[in-house]
């Protein structure tokens, strides 16, 4: 077969930490309470603040997507899951256009896919923590010394492992779903519970509010002697999270909801037994919430490096192209003014789209593309196209009505990527809207939060099912 890149990853699988597969089937009541301890060990690594910071007062490149990522600045979950997720985007890009040559068949081809995943991911770690210390991300490397330096890399990377472990520990059958999507979830519906629930009060110069957007109606009702004027008060206050960004909340969780049911059902049936007909669902999200990871891991990225180089070349030409940062409203956080980030980001309200009409057509347009083409490339990635649909259908004996087995890649290949695109465009609009609703969280976060817990629904629908037949419901 001549050499394949595989083969290098060979001699370190004996030092990679893997969770063995489980023995036997693991009872549902068992996966439920391993995928608790999952989210409790992660929450606990949340909270954990890296031991040896001076400050983490500087300008966070992670700002943006910190809760899309799961990542919490200052802990042990500096991070998140942007390891894991870039590893194996990287990795499924390159088995998609086939640098990486992988026979799904093979037991070995699999277990050093994987491998190779996780030494990524791992090497992805301590390459980022690295950075992130050397750069002075916590401090000045100088004052800090060499030895607490080389204990904040220890401690991102004995934590990003950790984090890894969960994930393979869920996806190899011990709990339900997978690692990044509970850990994407639980920390986008944290912030929204936080900004709605929160007790701490600050002082925006009308005396002290509370930051939880429902508490504050009960404290502005008491607190103001014109009830109209505190419950529009309530409604609009832009310092921080209000009534009418809670409500822009539910309204896009409802909409995503709704739009999870459209569906085309294709009627197969068996070519083994006659007469045993079911359906084929292709959803309308047939790519799910992979269009808006992506798009939010290529925009993390950018501005990412956009932010370093311009601390660095803050006079380059090329850098100010890519993106020129400011300090926003005198905090230490920037944000980009101008270069290609800037056209990235949404805009901060519904306002700026009518200073800045220009920011606003183009931003609308990188998204609708980047989500459209993202969702339709996944296709190939993840080899769910129409032509291995195909495949597998008739791996299982089952056609489509109407249809002999030669003419069934055509009608999926004319349903499927219509679904891919569609759709991703449509979560495009959605997270376009929430964003210039004002949405708790950002629209990016609410899409994946409720795509994320539909799947867990549909997953303990299906786990307490059990059901047979034809098996085409869990493809």
């Amino acid at each position: 077969m001549g050499f394949r890149l595989l083969t290098l990853i060979r001699p370190f699988m004996g030092v990679i930490p893997e969770v063995a597969s489980p023995d036997r089937k693991v009872a549902f009541n068992q996966k439920v309470l391993w995928t608790v301890i999952t989210l409790l060990i992660f929450l606990v690594l949340s909270q954990v603040p890296l031991y040896g910071i001076m400050s983490s007062d500087s300008s966070d490149p992670l700002y943006w997507m910190r809760v899309i990522l799961a990542s919490n600045r200052g802990t042990l979950m500096e991070f998140g899951i942007t390891p894991i997720i870039t590893s194996g985007m990287i990795m499924q890009l390159l088995a998609g256009v086939q640098i990486i040559s992988v026979d799904q068949s093979l037991r070995e081809d699999n277990a050093l896919f994987s491998g190779a995943q996780k030494l990524f991911a791992m090497l992805i770690t301590f390459g980022s923590a690295t950075v992130a210390v050397m750069t002075g991300q916590y401090g000045d490397p100088k004052s800090l010394g060499a030895g607490i330096c080389l204990l904040l890399i220890i401690q991102l990377f004995v934590a990003g492992v950790i984090v890894i472990l969960l994930d393979e520990m869920l996806q190899k059958g011990y709990g339900l779903g997978s690692g990044i999507n509970l850990f994407i979830a639980t920390n986008i519906c944290e912030d929204i519970v936080w900004k709605s629930l929160s007790p701490l009060t600050v002082n925006s110069g009308k005396g002290p509010e509370f930051e939880g957007a429902i508490i504050a109606v009960f404290h502005l009702l008491f607190a103001r002697s014109n009830k109209f004027k505190a419950i529009f008060e309530a409604l609009t206050r832009s310092n921080l999270p209000n009534l009418t960004n809670l409500a822009a909340t539910v309204l896009v969780f409802a909409v995503v909801i709704y739009l999870q049911g459209f569906r085309v059902e294709i009627p197969v049936k068996s070519a083994r037994s006659r007469g045993h007909r079911a359906s084929f669902p292709i959803k309308l999200f047939y790519t799910s919430n992979m269009p808006i990871m992506l798009q939010s891991a290529l925009a993390s990225n950018v501005f990412m490096i956009s932010q370093l180089l311009y601390r660095r070349f803050p006079d380059n030409l090329l850098v100010k192209l890519i993106g020129v940062w400011e300090p926003y409203k005198g905090s230490s956080q920037f944000f980009p003014t101008s270069g290609l980030a800037y056209y990235m980001t949404p805009p901060r309200q519904f306002i700026s789209t009518l200073k800045d009409p220009i920011h606003f057509v183009l931003y609308v347009g990188y998204m609708l593309a980047a989500c459209a083409l993202l969702s339709r490339a996944w296709l190939d990635i993840s080899a769910s196209g129409p032509r291995e649909v195909a495949r597998q259908l008739r791996d299982q004996q089952i056609v489509i009505v109407g249809h002999r087995e030669g003419s069934m890649y055509k009608e999926l290949k004319r349903i499927i990527p219509t679904a891919a695109t569609v759709g991703g465009v449509i979560i495009g609009i959605l997270s376009i809207s929430a964003d210039l609703l004002g949405a708790i969280g950002s629209g990016t976060g609410i899409l994946l939060a409720v795509t994320i817990i539909y799947n867990y629904f549909e997953a303990f629908a299906n786990e307490r099912a059990e059901q047979g037949g034809l098996g085409v419901a869990g493809m």
